[in-house]
């Protein structure tokens, strides 16, 4: 029989005893905390996915081709995400790509969104104090959108300059249905020759029932326009965003002004010869706002039904209204609606309050809704009765009257 040990003393074989039960209470507390993550993961409450998708770098929202986000262990284990989480995560995350600006293509475009960095006081949808919702890191969402294709364009906005198609993209870039590419392609105008394949890779990945979109509004005005996206699709949907040509004029020789402060008068360009009064049409400005002109093109290839003509005014004024003729005439559910907008009276036109997730109001940026210069109102007065009667001839083809000569 082993002699006793000190008063007091425990027995040796009792010390392995507890780190055992220690180690084993340690395990099971992280099989716990796992299990937790995993499923506050599938649940789809964690907003960045940490550990097993690994992000590369860029982030464009253009640059979505695959390989821009992988999956620890083969592109095959997406599959262990639920159908049902997939879909809600990309939609989510498809919120969090339109919060940020359009991507330029060359330095010379503008950038037309931002960001406010205030909230709305004591409105609905305004600072947002408090959400949870986290920027998602472009590798997860390049990785989602491997699932989908791209996809020509089902539907293109064609014009018209200074009209209001970029708040027109904008705005429709909230509905979850819709994929857009945020800079101008200018393929049926520019690239024609690099073909429907170098096109399409431009295009955002889409799943079953998303339109994919895109908007350069010197198509309208592109003989060779009509005839060439006719020969993609004969179903395409055209949208046309018209404002009174001499409001669009002038607002086309302000933005002309802005980076070109050298250039002569608008009055000296509007005109051939002031004492007689004739218009100088030559004159790009001037030569756009001949609507009728234009849309008679279009008419040679396309029914007057896929073409959708929006108000630039009424966008200003009522762009629910607007946004909502969009959507119907797209064959989307009314997402867009008044909850979206608010008017931002130092800007002057309507900004949105947020997207779904987004906690901070967007507007369009600074270069848009410059002030224009003071122009002779002779020369208004001359050019209104110029585009009068190419005006009412237009009202008469589209069936709608634009009130641009009330």
């Amino acid at each position: 029989m082993a002699p006793p040990g000190p008063a007091g003393a425990h027995p040796t074989s009792a010390e392995p005893l507890s780190r055992s039960i220690f180690r084993k209470f340690l395990l099971m507390l992280c099989s716990l905390l796992t299990s937790l993550y995993v499923f506050y993961c599938l649940a789809d409450r964690c907003q960045t996915l940490s550990g097993p998708v690994v992000g590369l770098s860029g982030g464009d929202e253009t640059a979505e081709a695959p390989g821009h986000g992988v999956l620890a262990g083969g592109p095959s284990q997406l599959a262990v995400w639920p159908e049902a989480a997939r879909r809600k995560r990309l939609l989510q995350l498809q919120q969090w790509r339109w919060r940020r600006p359009p991507a330029l293509r060359d330095p010379g475009e503008e950038a037309a969104w931002e960001e406010e960095s205030h909230g709305l006081p004591g409105g609905p949808g305004g600072s947002g104090a408090g959400s949870s919702v986290t920027e998602a890191p472009p590798g997860t969402l390049a990785l989602l959108l491997d699932e989908g294709n791209k996809q020509l364009p089902q539907a293109i906005i064609i014009g018209v300059k200074k009209g209001g198609t970029r708040a027109l993209l904008e705005f429709l870039r909230v509905h979850p249905d819709v994929r857009a590419v945020g800079a101008e392609p200018h393929f049926f105008d520019r690239s024609y020759d690099k073909g429907l394949a170098w096109y399409r890779d431009l295009m955002p990945r889409t799943l079953d029932g998303q339109i994919t979109m895109e908007k350069t509004p010197s198509y309208f005005v592109t003989r060779e326009a009509p005839a060439r996206i006719s020969a993609m699709s004969k179903d395409t949907k055209l949208i046309v965003v018209v404002r009174d040509p001499v409001t669009r004029a002038i607002s086309d020789y302000t933005q002309t002004l802005s980076k070109r402060p050298d250039i002569p008068t608008f009055e000296s360009l509007t005109f051939r010869n002031r004492t007689t009064g004739l218009i100088d049409t030559s004159w790009s400005a001037i030569q756009i706002g001949l609507y009728a002109k234009h849309l008679e093109h279009w008419l040679l290839h396309f029914p007057l039904h896929q073409m959708l003509f929006v108000s630039g005014e009424r966008l200003i004024r009522d762009p629910a209204g607007e946004l909502g003729r969009v959507q119907d005439f797209l064959g989307l559910k009314r997402i867009i609606t008044d909850k979206h907008f608010y008017f931002n009276k130092t800007k002057g036109f309507p900004c949105l309050k947020k997207a779904e997730g987004s906690s901070k109001p967007h507007c369009l940026g600074k270069t848009k809704g410059r002030t224009h210069p003071d122009i002779d109102p002779e020369v208004v007065q001359r050019l209104r009765d110029f585009y009068r009667p190419f005006n009412l001839k237009f009202y008469q083809m589209t069936g709608h009257d634009f009130g641009w000569d009330g």
